[in-house]
């Protein structure tokens, strides 16, 4: 092979001159194709918009790779870039999501069997057209060896310019540009890589900023209303946290398919209350589940920088026996200081294949993890938290057991896209319907037992299923279709407890479709296992308004 002379090798402003394009073009395809079709984008004027918004796009990415890209370190720098913008742009074409903090924290927060799920031919190709041929022919580039100082020279010099022109297009096209992305404020997450470096930003240096901060207590105040005579008068209270459940697709809620047929028995027997409008605190696992057993509320919880104990720790102080079960992909540090127990390592072959569990396997578990439990801490009453699989996409039809799958056919692929919109949505069909299973079958085992008795069912998100072109989570919330933020919500309280609180569950009917939100949790917790603490908020306690004597 003949070898490249100085003089046939790439200066390195040169390459970077071709990453720029490769960037501004394919880089940034999923960022052009959403412009495109917007109907603000159509006609002469538009073209002239989007035409000023390349050159833009072009500008800056010429002043950023100038000023932070150098000869000693162009290649591996552009292959990460490589890897960067196809994996984000791969995810938002297919997707529809956006990328941002929370999402990125999803991806940090992501185990191997949510990976396995999104692995798909179409990821594969992405792959191998995006990072492996360009990646391959940008390594083997010769770069010309050029003296320092007409390097800096040149490079700073080509950054300057670029800046100039970026701003000066931009103040020439300011009205137009600024109409289009206040209209349409997903734009500012699709631009690529700035949008990965600003989360990547936002993400560590918020964590960082958070994990030097001591975990300060909550409820040191608190304490059992009334303390149980024996562990047999002991409540047990059962909080079944669900995964990726909308409320758009749940029979109780009025959906026009029966998709919760055995929680619709359990509501007419009286005992079952389904709060019909509940809205989430995130669009995803990371950003719900520490808000919602947060005592902040969503509104301070995002403010705060601090770190707070979650009510679990509450509920412990106050001398109650805590367990969490997880099927998923841990608690987010909510669980952290109570015992619990990951299924990922059980082997029961009932309910456990391909690496994974169902739901089902918490309950298999419970009684024997309960048994494991301090018993002076069980008499006092005892809160179990069983963190679902749920629904979990996009892999829908691992989340039903075959013989749970009444609508057909259904989606069984990876990836969402190469399946018709209503088999995508039986496969989510079919995963709320062994949600009701699981939530029932969990109801009739507290039936059985001689203590009083109660169980919380709440979603920690929704789930776009191709609606406006989404699919999946994780949309920042300002963003995020109503199907990502609304949640369902049930109560179901046993005869034993209901008589012993004096509970009236006409009133608790009552409250069922009043607009209410994760907010409600910690208080309503708090009531359901009759913890008193200076925290506690009247107004945000579901069972507060039906108390004996209100």
């Amino acid at each position: 092979m003949k070898l490249l002379t100085p003089r046939t090798a790439w200066h390195p402003t040169q390459l970077l001159a071709v990453m720029v394009l490769w960037l501004t073009t394919a880089g940034n395809l999923p960022f052009w194709m959403a412009i495109w079709r917007l109907p603000e984008t159509q006609g002469l004027r538009a073209l002239t918009t989007m035409g000023s918004l390349w050159v833009i796009l072009l500008a800056l990415l010429t002043w950023f790779l100038c000023l932070w890209v150098w000869p000693r370190w162009l290649k591996p720098v552009g292959v990460a870039m490589l890897v960067t913008v196809t994996s984000s742009s791969y995810f938002m074409l297919t997707y529809g999501v956006v990328i941002d903090a929370s999402m990125l924290a999803n991806v940090v927060q992501t185990d191997v069997r949510e990976v396995r799920d999104l692995l798909s031919w179409p990821m594969l190709a992405a792959v191998l057209m995006g990072v492996v041929l360009p990646g391959v022919w940008l390594w083997r580039q010769p770069i010309r060896s050029v003296p320092a100082k007409s390097l800096i020279g040149r490079q700073l010099g080509t950054a300057l310019l670029a800046f100039l022109v970026a701003m000066g297009v931009f103040w020439m096209s300011f009205q137009d540009i600024a109409s289009l992305t206040r209209n349409h404020k997903q734009l500012r997450y699709m631009i690529n890589p700035f949008n990965s470096l600003y989360a990547v930003t936002l993400l560590t240096v918020g964590q960082a900023a958070q994990a030097t901060r001591p975990l300060q207590s909550i409820g040191e105040d608190a304490k059992l209303l009334k303390t149980p005579s024996s562990e047999a008068s002991a409540p047990l209270v059962v909080l079944i946290l669900g995964e990726t459940a909308r409320a758009a697709n749940f029979g109780l809620g009025g959906y026009a398919r029966d998709t919760t047929p055995q929680l619709r028995q359990l509501r007419a027997q009286g005992d079952l209350v389904y709060f019909s409008d509940v809205k989430s605190c995130g669009t995803s696992t990371q950003a719900s589940v520490p808000c919602m057993f947060s005592h902040l509320g969503k509104s301070a919880y995002e403010s705060s920088k601090d770190r707070y104990e979650s009510v679990l720790d509450v509920l412990q102080r106050a001398g109650m026996a805590v367990l969490w079960l997880d099927n998923q992909s841990g608690c987010k540090g909510v669980c952290d200081r109570v015992p619990s127990v990951a299924t990922t390592a059980l082997k029961v072959p009932e309910y456990c294949a391909s690496g994974e569990c169902l739901d089902e396997v918490m309950l298999h578990e419970l009684p024997q993890q309960l048994a494991a439990l301090d018993p002076l801490k069980r008499a006092q009453g005892t809160v179990v938290v069983m963190h679902q699989m749920g629904s979990h996409g996009p892999a829908y039809y691992k989340r039903s057991p075959a013989a749970m799958k009444p609508f057909q056919p259904e989606c069984s692929s990876h990836a969402l896209q190469n399946c018709p919109p209503e088999h995508i949505v039986n496969a989510y069909d079919n995963s709320i319907v062994y949600t009701d299973h699981f939530i029932a079958k969990t109801v009739k085992w507290l039936q059985a037992q001689s203590r009083p008795t109660a169980l919380m069912y709440l979603s920690d998100h929704g789930e776009s299923l191709g609606e406006k072109g989404l699919y999946l989570h994780g949309m920042p919330y300002s963003l995020a279709p109503k199907e990502q933020t609304h949640v369902p919500m049930l109560v179901w309280l046993s005869k034993p407890l209901q008589r012993e609180r004096q509970w009236d569950m006409n009133c608790l009917q009552s409250q069922s479709a009043k607009a209410l939100s994760h907010d409600h949790l910690f208080h309503s917790v708090l009531g359901l296992t009759q913890v008193s603490t200076q925290l506690a908020k009247p107004e945000l306690n579901l069972f507060s308004a039906c108390a004996a004597g209100r």
